[in-house]
């Protein structure tokens, strides 16, 4: 690369893509920890926990990580589950 800016672009790209992975992979994590709750029928974990988990999904979708409507549909899935219990 010759271009001090396509040089700037991957720079900056490595450090995008690692930012993400971080917060997809806290975000996994916390969906995982919440469904486990779920399938032990703990509920006032799952209650606890729910909201963080929305909170995570939304920045995700803000930050355009993950599409909106793919946060929309796995809260709201997670909700009915959560109710459920």
């Amino acid at each position: 690369m010759n271009h001090p800016s396509a040089e700037k672009r991957v720079r900056q790209t490595k450090k995008r893509t690692l930012q993400n992975k971080v917060k997809s992979s806290k975000t996994r994590s916390a969906v995982k920890e919440l469904r486990t709750a779920i399938s032990e029928k703990n509920k006032e974990k799952a209650v606890t926990l729910f909201p963080k988990v929305q909170g995570l999904l939304s920045k995700l979708a803000k930050s355009g990580v993950i599409k909106a409507k793919t946060a929309s549909r796995v809260s709201s899935r997670l909700a009915t589950q959560v109710n459920a219990i």
